[in-house]
């Protein structure tokens, strides 16, 4: 049942060129930064990638992106990276865009073996209608578009048929791990890792922390093991980035009002710049 690996780039050895990957991470919040960089190493290219989006230009899986390793991106979201849109709007890259909770059910479906569902999102434009470009010609034309959709009636109501999505391989990130892969996200981190475990049929997890069996609260186990099959710690001591950093400006506390107690101004203005 000891699932874990000395190293990201033993973890990912037999990842191989033109594999499909789903990979866990919100924005860059719980990127599998290690694995990334461990496949990135490894020189393999013509991969198809499921995320909910494709990092920043140097972070991420912009790091494969950006070295041309992408030939195809299933994502929900691809703002935020500008080489992204070059390569689609040049033609070097295919992209098939899904609606965020679509995307997300068409992961958690191929993880529990279902191989399609029916779902209000999209009916009535391209998503089931097709026509939606996923890839062009360098003359900007659309090379290729994506197909029309069964679409079904259901107590009067149309619904469109979204097919499950399993990948050769999961990357995912998580805070806590046991060596039989029972794992546990921080906050954001999982909103898409969870999924893309799931969907993966051989899940490679990368944690913060490693602990033995048993040392997890059962309750607070988000994904069970049997999702995963490869557990490597990275420690705690990683990069972890932002993709845009708002700070509040700081407002200069308002002079004492007439009258005003001087101990009641002074509470005030602490709480003004807390």
């Amino acid at each position: 049942m000891d699932k874990t690996y000395d190293s990201p780039q033993a973890a990912v050895d037999d990842i191989g060129d033109g594999a499909s990957l789903a990979v866990g991470g919100f924005g860059l919040c719980g990127n599998p930064m290690q694995l990334i960089s461990a496949i990135h190493d490894k020189g393999v290219s013509g991969l198809s990638v499921v995320s909910n989006n494709c990092g920043v230009d140097d972070w991420g899986l912009g790091i494969l992106l950006a070295d041309k390793r992408i030939a195809k991106m299933t994502s929900s979201y691809v703002g935020e990276n500008k080489e992204f849109a070059r390569q689609f709007l040049s033609g070097e890259l295919e992209v098939e865009l899904t609606p965020q909770g679509t995307l997300a059910e068409k992961l958690r479906a191929g993880g529990c073996g279902i191989a399609a569902f029916f779902t209000l999102a999209g009916v009535g434009t391209q998503v089931a209608d097709g026509g939606l470009p996923q890839r062009y010609n360098e003359d900007g034309s659309v090379a290729k578009a994506s197909e029309p959709k069964e679409t079904r009636e259901i107590n009067g109501t149309t619904y469109v048929l979204e097919e499950s999505i399993t990948t050769d391989f999961g990357l995912v990130h998580a805070l806590k791990g046991d060596t039989h892969g029972n794992l546990v996200f921080d906050r954001s981190a999982r909103n898409f890792n969870p999924l893309a475990a799931m969907a993966g049929r051989v899940t490679i997890a990368q944690v913060e922390e490693l602990v033995q069996p048993g040392e997890l609260n059962p309750d607070e186990i988000h994904l069970p093991g049997v999702y995963v099959q490869r557990v490597v710690a990275v420690g705690k001591d990683i990069e972890k980035r932002i993709e845009k950093r708002t700070v509040r400006q700081s407002v200069p506390a308002p002079p004492p009002r007439s009258g005003q107690p001087r101990e009641a101004y002074e509470a005030a203005r602490e709480k003004l710049e807390a």
